[in-house]
């Protein structure tokens, strides 16, 4: 990714929270069903990604006009608890994540990758598109990241946020210090002879 000038960073450095649309964005856009239940594919390196930013004091909210257990499944696995499912209307999904949060706009960033992000690019201080998204999203994108949806573009955004604010290496021990404590009381793996 390109440097991020130093106007960006002072925009960036408000940041507290990171609301992402999930269908194109945390996944690759792609529906498969089994049973006639949704699946989906999420990224490891946006798990990692988020429960970085979370053990670094971001928020995260995900936010979705889909109704899935796969995407509460997935949210319970890493953490996450600002889940907005079946959010048709994005922009009033992100004016219920400011209230419930506590947070002004200029606080809070988007990342999403096809029109019905726009209403919620309006409701967000920061924008970001992953590389997969529609010309329209791009081009109303404060930054596109290099990375597609499903393939890393949300790890890449909290990146660049934690970055500009200069407190990448305070986010990567707080993250390794909260592994740490899981390890500590949790059993080792089971050897196999």
């Amino acid at each position: 990714m390109e440097p991020v000038e130093e106007s960006t960073k002072e925009r960036l450095s408000r940041i507290k929270l990171l609301a992402m649309d999930v269908d194109g964005t945390l996944t690759d856009g792609a529906m498969l069903f089994l049973n006639g239940e949704q699946m989906k594919a999420f990224s490891v390196y946006d798990g990692l990604g988020i429960r970085l930013a979370m053990s670094y004091g971001m928020k995260i909210a995900w936010v979705t006009g889909n109704l899935t257990s796969a995407v509460a499944d997935r949210a319970r696995t890493l953490g996450v608890d600002a889940v907005y499912q079946n959010a048709r209307y994005k922009s009033e999904a992100m004016d219920r994540i400011a209230t419930d949060h506590g947070l002004s706009k200029d606080e809070i960033a988007y990342i999403g990758d096809d029109l019905n992000d726009l209403p919620a690019f309006d409701r967000a201080g920061f924008c970001f598109a992953p590389a997969n998204a529609v010309e329209e999203v791009k081009k109303r994108a404060d930054i596109v990241t290099q990375r597609r949806g499903g393939e890393g573009a949300v790890r890449e955004a909290i990146e660049v946020i934690v970055k500009a604010k200069g407190d990448w290496d305070k986010a990567i021990a707080a993250f390794l210090e909260e592994l740490a404590k899981e390890e500590s009381g949790k059993p080792g793996p089971e050897a196999v002879a």
